[in-house]
Parts: structure tokens; sequence; C-alpha cells
């Protein structure tokens, strides 16, 4: 009995993970790099980013997160990226949880809603230079 259950719970996660790819219209890339996602309203450490695509990314963060709420982001760069010190844009919290392996932290997903070009070339090219592609992980 107990191993049916087992089973019944990693089949839910498998459906409730392609129910989510099925949502996701880019790639998602596991991020390689230590970045700091702060709230620029607030001037407090929103998260650190775990995961990116051309549209999104996932934070790490020591507390959860509104969901469906808009964020003005500042994300600040290294001069490998940009000679600029940050970009700032808006994100849509689309969903937040406990990490499966900390529980004393989180995992809030983003999609972002607003960004000028110029910032979104750069935020383009740290998909590019940071992210890893979810199937090498």
């Amino acid at each position: 009995m107990w191993l049916d259950r087992k089973n019944d719970s990693k089949n839910e996660a498998k459906e409730e993970k392609a129910k989510l790819s099925e949502r996701r219209n880019f790639e998602r890339r596991k991020f390689g790099y230590y970045m700091r996602v702060v709230d620029n309203d607030t001037q407090q450490l929103a998260g650190y980013l775990a995961d990116i695509s051309p549209r999104g990314f996932k934070l790490d963060s020591s507390e959860s997160l509104l969901v469906n709420k808009d964020y003005t982001f500042r994300l600040d760069l290294t001069i490998d990226i940009s000679e600029r010190p940050h970009i700032i844009f808006v994100a849509r919290s689309k969903w937040a949880h406990s990490d499966a392996t900390d529980p004393f932290s989180f995992n809030d997903g983003f999609q972002i809603v607003s960004i000028s070009p110029g910032d979104n070339e750069i935020f383009q090219k740290i998909v590019t230079k940071y992210g890893t592609p979810e199937s090498k992980w």
C-alpha cells in the first residue's frame, strides 16, 4: 500500500510538471550563476536567479512572494554582461511554493511583463551566457 502511494505521488508530480511545460512557450534554462534580484521599490533582496528563459525566471528566496503581483525588480550586473550596473524591469509572480530540498527556502516563478528594449537585450545576453539547457541538469 505504501509503495502504491509513493508511485501515485511520483505520477502526480510528473503530471504537474507536464502541465507547466505545456504552458511554457520558451525552454527554461537552469541558471549557472549566482545573480541577485532586488525589489526596486523596497531595495530589499527578493532572491537569486535559479533558472531563466527569454520571457521569465525562477527565484530562490527566503520568503514566498505574492502570486499574481507585479514587482519592479533590479538585476545587478557584472562587467562581463554590461558596463551598466543593473537593469530594471517589471515581472509578475505566476506561482510560489516551498523549495523541495530546503524547507526554509521558496521558489517563485515570474513572467516579465515590461522591460525596455535595451534592458531586454542585456537580459537575453544573460539567458545565453549563463543559462544551461534544462535537459543537461
